[in-house]
């Protein structure tokens, strides 16, 4: 009866998305205040019936119930209780119920804690919300029923992908998952303020936290994301312009422009249009993301369903959602007024300029991984990689981290560029010195021109507080710095990756060295080994690095549901680096290849992803805070 009843759970979740849509255009076209009200509350229910929904799946998963489709397809009664658990949403129909789950919740606690709106825009807010969930559990219900049931029952499940069974993989979706609905609820802000005549500073304080936290799981997501790629699929590289990978990279960039632009409207009360646009865009950007993963059009790691029929379901959500917004944003454009003005030299320049490369760079990821589809749809087979994105996004990617670097350090609404140019000296003078030292060992000319900017960008990062009190600094000026010392911090891990790496191929027998950078590195055996639901062949290293000596176990490992060998890679993370060793297959003659690869300080990458995520965190807290003064100051005066 699980099944059943998380059946019905969704349709009960479906119905009043519905009925949410309904009392919300009565209650704004009609006026009806007492009709209004109770949108309120149907929303919080419909989230804890999708959160209902979506336990219910887990449970199946956990008690490994052979009678329902998705869980013979997708798991095995032998599979290590986390691998079902995560299994839950490993899959097509797993995942949109969890995208759905992630979205009512949202919904529901717009409804428990925006208060600060006037409550028809909150309202027309929930109505917008309810539409893009009605979309998804029709979806759900008519095209990915996640608990259709099998009759008879099978004797077992056919097994999880073994690329997916991995602790990364297992907590990566969610991360994303939330950053995509974080921008759907900015969204249905944008349109909630749009049908009311509503957009300005409040509504850009109320739909603020919620682009943070978007972007802050979104980085988190791509961060994880981008790890797991590195350690588990055995190739040693962080990036590879999957279009995939670009899917959430996408929504990220959208995101960064809309953070930006949306402080300026609440802070400023600039930019009106351009951040409805850009909240438009945002959601876009995450839905054409679905349709990519789920399309079939794709091949990918990381590609859950090959069905172009459910394909054309997502797209014709995306055309309605999108297509609506834009419609109704021609409608209400000449009822948007333009806002406070400002000079070219400001901090509001200084972030539209970042918006604009932000844009940029968005284009170019988005035409070069849709052109390869819309070739194909005209029979031309071709791919767009990395030479293409590094050669076009790379150096408008540094243009970016330059204007980074000086906006902070421009004044609100009017400048002066002397005095502008006396506060980046400092800024400037760290990527000069860097520049020079890094001539002597000359990396390459991107590489060189990233180290060096990533020099300056940290200085500039902290410059915000020098002079000030930092007792008295609020918390989302900490966050701004931490933010942007991690754009820093991974930039220099990047282009050190790209300009440092070294990699050896090799064929050894047990005793023999090899060398990669400052390490040797000795193959002592090979043994077999026996895992919860997998054996493998695992090598035992011996790597040494002056008088230093660290074993490293890297396996070729073998899965028998379903029938699949991997390579587990072995990292050994040191200060300076990581040295990454792969176990390849036998040669006949005795001896076993090795990939080795030493990364001089690639870790940076990824710690700077943290330290960026741990930035919006803080932004977020401190805009919270702020907001909740001002409303205490406002409620007692």
């Amino acid at each position: 009866m699980i099944a059943e009843a998380g059946l019905a759970a969704l349709w009960f979740a479906g119905a009043l998305a519905a009925l949410q849509l309904v009392m919300a255009a009565i209650g704004i076209a009609r006026g009806r205040d007492d009709v209004a009200a109770a949108v309120r509350p149907v929303a919080i229910v419909q989230g804890l019936l999708a959160l209902l929904a979506m336990a219910l799946l887990i449970e199946l998963f956990l008690d490994s119930d052979m009678s329902v489709k998705l869980v013979v397809e997708n798991s095995h009664s032998a599979k290590p209780w986390l691998y079902k658990f995560a299994g839950a949403w490993g899959n097509h129909e797993g995942s949109m119920l969890l995208w759905v789950t992630i979205l009512g919740l949202a919904g529901g606690a717009v409804a428990i804690f925006e208060r600060s709106l006037p409550e028809r825009t909150l309202t027309a807010t929930l109505g917008a919300q309810a539409t893009i969930a009605l979309g998804f559990y029709a979806f759900l219900l008519f095209s990915s029923n996640p608990f259709a049931r099998l009759n008879p029952a099978a004797p077992d499940g056919l097994g999880l992908n073994p690329l997916l069974q991995d602790p990364g993989l297992a907590f990566h979706p969610p991360t994303l998952y939330t950053g995509y609905v974080g921008l759907s609820v900015a969204f249905s802000f944008a349109v909630g303020a749009l049908v009311t005549r509503d957009v300005g500073p409040a509504f850009a304080k109320a739909m603020r936290p919620w682009v943070l936290i978007a972007w802050i799981f979104l980085t988190l997501g791509i961060t994880a994301g981008s790890y797991w790629a590195y350690y588990e699929l055995g190739w040693g590289g962080w990036w590879f312009w999957d279009p995939v990978e670009n899917a959430s990279l996408m929504p990220w960039l959208a995101a960064t422009a809309l953070l930006h632009s949306v402080t300026v409207l609440a802070t400023r009360d600039g930019l009106r249009a351009w951040t409805i646009m850009l909240a438009v865009v945002a959601f876009s950007m995450s839905m054409i993301g679905t349709f990519l993963v789920r399309s079939g059009i794709l091949t990918s790691v990381h590609a859950f369903a090959v069905d172009p029929e459910r394909g054309a379901f997502i797209l014709a959500l995306l055309a309605i959602y999108i297509g609506g917004a834009l419609a109704l944003f021609a409608a209400r454009i000449g009822t948007v007024r333009a806002g406070t003005t400002f000079d070219p030299v400001s901090r509001e320049g200084g972030l539209v300029a970042n918006n604009l490369l932000l844009s940029v760079i968005l284009g170019i990821v988005l035409i070069g991984t849709l052109y390869p589809i819309v070739a194909a749809s005209f029979g031309v087979q071709l791919s767009v990689g990395p030479p293409f994105f590094n050669k076009a996004a790379g150096p408008i990617a540094l243009l970016l981290v330059a204007v980074m670097a000086v906006g902070p350090l421009l004044r609100w609404r009017r400048d002066d560029a002397k005095a502008v140019l006396g506060r980046v000296m400092l800024p400037i003078g760290a990527t000069v010195v860097a520049a020079i030292a890094l001539l002597f060992v000359w990396p390459g000319v991107l590489p060189w021109a990233g180290l060096s900017l990533a020099a300056g960008l940290a200085v500039a990062s902290v410059a915000p507080l020098w002079k000030r009190n930092l007792r008295r600094t609020p918390l989302f000026t900490y966050g701004m710095v931490i933010a942007h010392l991690g754009i820093a911090v991974s930039l220099a891990g990047m282009a050190s990756d790209s300009a440092f790496t070294k990699e050896t191929l090799v064929a050894v027998r047990a005793g023999e060295p090899a060398r990669v950078g400052p390490y040797t590195v000795t193959l002592d055996g090979i043994s077999p080994v026996i895992g919860e639901n997998w054996s493998a062949l695992e090598a035992r290293l011996t790597a040494t690095r002056g008088s230093s000596a660290s074993i490293l176990r890297p396996q070729l490992r073998f899965f028998a549901n379903p029938p699949t060998s991997t390579n587990e890679s072995a990292i050994l993370t040191v200060l300076d680096g990581q040295l990454y060793t792969v176990l390849g297959q036998p040669d006949g003659q005795g001896r076993w290849q090795l990939r080795l690869w030493w990364k001089p300080f690639v870790t940076l990458i990824w710690f700077g992803g943290v330290l960026i995520a741990l930035g919006g965190a803080l932004s977020l807290l401190g805009r919270v805070r702020r907001e909740r003064r001002t409303a205490m100051r406002t409620h007692w005066a």
